[in-house]
């Protein structure tokens, strides 16, 4: 088999505009839109014909039959049965012995590599802001970013993992001053309790500058000496930082999570001068009421809205940063991509932030790196509004992660009683933490979800449980057959697919490349945890259906195919969403 067959929906969309072009009526802007199928019509779907004749004033029923007809006499397709159907789609079913064929080839020959090869792109993401812990607000940026990087990685990118720490911004001011008020010596503090300490300084600070303008105007003085270099100042915050850093570690390891880079904010202070100046000079950034801005004044919403690059009284601010970031990573890391994974307030912000950055390298002729930001909603409480604390407060993400693993602890006991406690364990930890990602992940980014315990750790539903139970099951299987799971066979004797739930199963395997095309046109994990779901599902009414052992040897090696080709595909989906495989639970 080809291997441009890997990807068999986009295939058949190049074949079928290929052919379209050959035929009277059809112009180089008719698009094939190949889609998955409704399984009672076909496996695919070429829908693209009906938009295209209502555009151009033609009988889509008859472009719909030139094209079938002239479908049918194509070599390419003769692993394919085709029909019309209503007013011009055409259905497509893949052949028996083509599914056969197509999963015992690209079970040996799964590659993605050639989407993103030759390409760096930095993905931004987790992103918190030190001298506070890390809450339930930072859990969706961790677990999306983390998502997305793995996926481009697998798909051939050179990708640069960015921590961008907010460390150099507002809240130091109040806390430095807080910190002075209190006569607190921050390098004596016990480091177990320090950020909590930090925490409390810090709402007392806060608390002072609703009481009184001239607290604030202090906090905003001691933020401006920081960021002139104050040594006093600097040594409060240095030694900040390091209370959160250790803090966001023990996080990041217990989810599995590493950077290549943690570059706070602090990192581009000493260029902080030159993006301002630049824009300046280019007559980009102006001066209004003290403070030096961006006016975008031929863009409708914010011709009137100042993106905000230097602050009156001459602090920085998250604008100046981003853009001495965009420029860092373009000089140093050759960035074709920058991706930044925020929550969805922050919108406003980076369109103003791209339409700066087009702007400025487009005056300085520095090639323009694709700018991208993946936005996402909340996380809300079972009474719809954003999730807290019955005190009200933001639920620490440790809470809830240490949370997540004693409930799945207390089911494992339950189910294997006879594990030994450092097994119990480990599973408790790759399942909590992996029911709290793909609860996240399985939502549409865009959308806010409502956090449930009781659905994310079930193991009936779209759930992490239930696929790593899928996983476990295959393992299971494997052992009982004495057969490594990463083995790849190449049996004498195989029969064709037959059994509904066989081609059932192969189908759905058929899915994989055209679904992590889907996820990263997008950048929208969600369609791979709706995939992985319903290939564990596939998978279970075939193994429910379908003897294995004690087959003969042509009907076990095709089933045996169909499973460990499911196992791979479960297991890679898994990772990609940056959930660990567990042989046994």
């Amino acid at each position: 088999m080809e291997t441009d067959w890997f990807d068999v929906k986009s295939k058949l969309g190049t074949i079928f505009y290929e052919l379209s072009q050959e035929i009277d009526g059809f112009t180089k802007d008719f698009e094939a839109e190949v889609r998955i199928a409704d399984p009672r019509f076909g496996d695919f779907q070429v829908n693209g014909i009906l938009g295209f004749a209502k555009k151009n004033k033609k009988n889509p029923r008859e472009l719909g039959a030139k094209l079938l007809a002239k479908a049918q006499q194509s070599k390419n397709l003769v692993n394919c049965s085709l029909e019309l159907s209503g007013p011009g789609f055409i259905n497509i079913r893949l052949i028996p012995d083509f599914l056969q064929r197509w999963v015992h080839t690209f079970h040996n020959q799964c590659d993605f590599k050639h989407r993103f090869a030759g390409k760096t792109i930095v993905v931004d993401y987790s992103s918190p802001n030190t001298a506070k812990q890390m809450h339930v607000g930072h859990l969706r940026s961790m677990i999306i970013g983390e998502s997305i990087q793995r996926l481009l990685k697998y798909c051939g990118a050179n990708v640069i993992r960015d921590n961008h720490l907010g460390d150099w911004g507002t809240q130091f001011g109040i806390l430095i001053m807080a910190v002075k008020r209190a006569q607190i010596d921050v390098s004596t503090l016990d480091p177990e309790k320090a950020l909590d300490e930090f925490e409390r300084l810090y709402r007392n600070g806060v608390a002072l500058t609703k009481q009184n303008e001239s607290f604030s105007a202090e906090a905003r003085r001691q933020l401006v000496a920081l960021q002139k270099g104050d040594p006093e100042n600097l040594h409060v915050w240095a030694t900040i930082n390091e209370v959160s850093y250790r803090a966001f570690d023990e996080i990041y390891k217990q989810m599995d999570v590493t950077f290549d880079y943690v570059f706070g904010e602090s990192f581009y202070r000493d260029q902080i001068d030159h993006v301002c100046k630049d824009l300046e000079d280019l007559k980009i950034a102006e001066e209004n009421q003290g403070a030096l801005v961006v006016f975008h004044r031929d863009h409708d919403r914010f011709k009137d809205q100042p993106f905000l690059i230097r602050k009156s009284d001459g602090a920085s601010n998250y604008g100046t940063t981003d853009l001495a970031t965009v420029l860092y990573r373009v000089e140093n890391f050759h960035a074709d991509t920058m991706i930044y994974v925020t929550d969805g307030r922050q919108q406003d912000h980076f369109q103003q932030l791209f339409l700066t950055v087009k702007r400025w390298f487009s005056a300085k002729n520095i090639p323009l790196p694709q700018l991208k930001h993946v936005w996402f909603g909340t996380v809300l409480g079972e009474d719809g509004h954003a999730i807290k604390t019955r005190s009200g407060e933001s639920i620490k993400l440790k809470q809830l992660i240490d949370e997540g693993i004693a409930r799945a602890l207390a089911i494992v006991k339950e189910k294997n009683p006879n594990l030994s406690a450092t097994e119990q364990n480990e599973i408790a930890r790759i399942v909590g933490t992996s029911a709290i990602k793909y609860a996240d992940l399985s939502q549409n980014r865009t959308n806010n979800y409502v956090f449930s315990w009781d659905k994310m750790l079930s193991f009936d539903g779209n759930t992490a449980p239930y696929l790593l139970y899928a996983v476990a099951r295959i393992h299971t299987l494997l052992r009982r057959l004495e057969i490594p799971s990463n083995e790849k066979r190449e049996p004498k004797s195989m029969a064709t697919f037959s059994t509904q739930e066989e081609l059932t199963l192969a189908r759905k395997l058929i899915d994989f490349p055209s679904t992590i095309a889907q996820v990263l046109d997008d950048l929208r994990p969600h369609y791979l945890c709706t995939y992985l779901f319903e290939l564990a599902s596939e998978f279970s009414a075939f193994y429910n259906a379908n003897r294995i052992i004690g087959e003969t040897t042509d009907i076990f090696e095709k089933r045996l195919l169909l499973c460990q080709f499911t196992l791979y595909v479960l297991e890679t989906g898994l990772y990609l969403l940056g959930i660990p495989k567990l042989e046994q639970m």
